[in-house]
């Protein structure tokens, strides 16, 4: 990995390596799902940040692109994409995410946000527990029914990832090793919304409660989320329609995402979820 480079990119020609890397990392069939070479060059002359990264021999391998965006009076950069190719990731992706936070800071910028899919294990570790992101806003099918075969088969539901990239939060995060981070007790022993048992390859929901009153709340979620919507797709409908409800029915009363964790032993990932009223406003280590 230490032979990767990552450079902002400003040529065409770089804009069509990137166009033919979104079809390869998420197997798009349709170019309506695609940002078009054009797209970045517009948006790249007015302030878009747009990473390329690149192996030995100058083959373009990952890359991350986000758009200038306001949110409310807050200028912001919008994340649209972020995509490595399989065999590099295990760390290109944070490194990307990281490049893109210092060029924001370098602009000016305290807020970065984007989407992420709530049921993917992965991009809930990445975003929460390694970047520190926060998410309080749910919202159905963004982006309509997808012909990615990382995204087919269920509703595009998202949660709002938002990275307040010079936050005290975000620094610990970044500069604290995740095997460093030891939960209290108090967080460790917080009640479960859902309670998930091993149903065949996979984990199923048995119940959910959507009254629990307490500071803070895990929601669990199970892990390959990917395989369970191709091999079992009955199964992962029903998830995304139960997550849906508990993000809906919590985040109205006020609580948001602060963290996440998994047990792969277990198939599980878990959300944690907190009332900042009551849990203190900085999310927990």
């Amino acid at each position: 990995m230490s032979a990767i480079t990552i450079r902002q990119l400003s040529t065409y020609d770089d804009y069509l390596r990137v166009y033919d890397l979104e079809r390869t990392v998420w197997g798009f069939s349709d170019p309506l799902d695609m940002v078009p070479p054009v797209v970045f060059t517009i948006t790249v002359k007015r302030g878009a940040i747009l990473l390329g990264a690149f192996d030995a021999d100058d083959r373009m391998v990952g890359f991350s692109y986000s758009l200038v965006g306001m949110k409310g009076h807050t200028p912001l950069q919008w994340s649209h994409m972020t995509g490595v190719l399989p065999e590099y990731r295990g760390g290109l992706g944070l490194r990307l995410k990281l490049t893109q936070r210092e060029r924001a800071i370098a602009l000016g910028y305290h807020l970065i946000e984007w989407t992420f899919d709530p049921l993917q294990t992965m991009n809930a570790h990445l975003n929460v527990a390694k970047l520190g992101c926060v998410a309080e806003e749910y919202h159905r099918n963004v982006y309509g029914e997808s012909t990615s075969d990382l995204h087919r088969g269920t509703p595009t539901d998202r949660l709002v990832a938002q990275w307040h990239i010079t936050d005290a939060h975000v620094e610990r995060r970044l500069q604290t090793p995740e095997a460093m981070r030891v939960a209290s007790a108090e967080v460790a022993a917080v009640p479960t919304i859902n309670r998930t048992v091993h149903a065949g390859a996979w984990r199923a929901c048995e119940s959910i409660d959507l009254a629990l009153d307490a500071p803070r709340l895990w929601l669990e979620i199970p892990v390959g989320w990917t395989e369970l919507q191709r091999d079992a797709p009955e199964m992962a409908m029903t998830w995304r329609l139960q997550t849906r409800e508990v993000f809906e029915a919590y985040f109205s009363r006020g609580y948001r995402v602060v963290d996440f964790a998994v047990r792969r032993e277990d198939g599980v990932g878990r959300y944690l979820l907190a009332d900042p009223s009551r849990a203190g406003t900085t999310p927990t280590p």
